[in-house]
């Protein structure tokens, strides 16, 4: 259920820049001059200025209270010290960050100076996801990663050092030349990393773009980037399946579709978004979802979203948000559904028909009998959940909550 009143904000900052660009990768992320780096930042600060006008603009609420904050990308580690310093300056005059707040900046392994870890660390950083995708290093490097096994298990040593224990760590089932085998070494080195303390892991089914290198070499049948060696979708399926099984025996329960963690130490940001709490993003192709300020509205539930731009020399040119959209009750209700039964805990009946109301709620009820029946749903009559099939299958159960029409003629919520 939303809880925009008296709720903190959360703050996503994009940081784009790369050392090298993934093959399978199709994020606004590239391999930039060092000399955008300050420009970028000075942009992002502006942006941070800006913010309350833009707010005030749109007629929307933007909390100054952050509890979360996270820099993501791209390699947001790639900044200069300075430059982070500038922007944990900037964050902190412009909004007011909760001492106990959760701020989380993704690193590639290998690409952490000691004088950026030292920074971060006086910044206040207090969680790190390390982009690993695999503990193979044959299949690291084909998919255009720049680490071994080495470097990682050394940056985890290094982060605790630096009193950074929050870690988190992304796997990819399915890259090009992964076996059942190699999969399972993977996994075995990520549960000794949480026997040894590491209290989060992200597990990704690829998922290839055709846009992206990885995905226009399978298109046309290639091989430079091993498009051949890309594992069935069953397989994939399956190694994911033993994910779950592997991440569970060392301590990390499943608590979404893609992550895992000890009790405690689950995203409190990302699941910020999975709950549907307002959020800023800052930055290029970042999103916002904050509400309306109308109370006497007949719809004073609406939210509105917002993306920047996907374009670097647009963005540092000043562009405003490319994309705004005002969603309605009858889309939150469908962004209530694929994204609460992301969640193990799934979606609550009783809290979805107070925020809904009857009418929006019988058409998805139907659909949650279908998908019971077909065994993608389990519910007990409180609660909807995802089977494991489901889980599988996300997708195609995500889209039978998307356009369902309310039972009372003429609503159009």
């Amino acid at each position: 259920m939303v809880a925009f009143v008296g709720d903190a904000l959360g703050l996503y900052v994009s940081i784009p820049f790369c050392r090298s660009k993934c093959t399978y990768c199709n994020f606004a992320s590239g391999v930039y001059p060092a000399s955008e780096h300050a420009r970028y930042v000075d942009r992002l600060i502006e942006d941070m200025q800006a913010a309350g006008a833009w707010a005030e603009r749109m007629g929307v609420e933007l909390p100054r209270r952050v509890d979360t904050v996270y820099l993501g990308g791209g390699t947001p580690s790639l900044l200069a010290p300075q430059l982070l310093q500038r922007l944990f300056a900037a964050m902190r005059l412009q909004f007011n960050i909760d001492p106990d707040a959760e701020i989380t900046v993704e690193c590639a392994p290998g690409q952490l100076a000691d004088e950026t870890l030292a920074a971060l660390a006086a910044c206040g950083v207090n969680r790190v996801s390390l982009g690993v995708q695999s503990f193979i290093d044959r299949e690291a490097a084909s998919s255009g990663r720049l680490h071994n096994r080495a470097i990682v298990l050394a940056d985890v040593m290094r982060l605790r050092a630096a009193r950074i224990c929050n870690l988190n760590i992304d796997l990819i089932a399915g890259l090009p030349g992964q076996t059942f085998a190699s999969w399972q070494e993977s996994l075995m080195v990520m549960a000794a990393l949480a026997d040894a303390g590491v209290p989060h892991a992200s597990v990704y089914m690829l998922e290839v773009d055709e846009d992206s290198r990885l995905g226009r070499e399978m298109l046309a049948h290639g091989a430079r980037y091993h498009a051949d060696l890309v594992p069935t979708d069953d397989a994939i399926a399956q190694m994911y399946s033993m994910a779950i099984e592997a991440l569970r025996h060392a301590g990390l329960e499943q608590y979404e579709i893609s992550n895992f963690c000890r009790l405690g130490f689950h995203s409190r940001h990302n699941l910020r978004y999975w709950q549907r709490r307002p959020y800023l993003g800052l930055g290029l192709d970042a999103s916002s979802m904050l509400a309306f300020n109308e109370t006497d509205s007949v719809d004073d539930s609406r939210v509105l979203r917002s993306t920047t731009t996907d374009d670097l020399k647009a963005y540092l040119a000043g562009a405003e948000p490319v994309e705004t959209t005002v969603f309605t009750r009858a889309q939150q209700r469908e962004e209530a559904w694929f994204l609460g039964l992301r969640l193990n805990a799934g979606v609550d009946l009783a809290a979805m028909e107070r925020e809904f109301g009857p009418a929006l709620l019988a058409p998805a009820l139907e659909a949650v009998t279908r998908l019971v029946d077909s065994g993608l749903l389990t519910s007990d009559g409180k609660t909807v959940c995802l089977t494991a099939q489901g889980q599988l299958l996300s997708n195609d159960v995500f889209q039978e909550f998307l356009g369902l029409k309310a039972e009372l003629a003429g609503f159009t919520g």
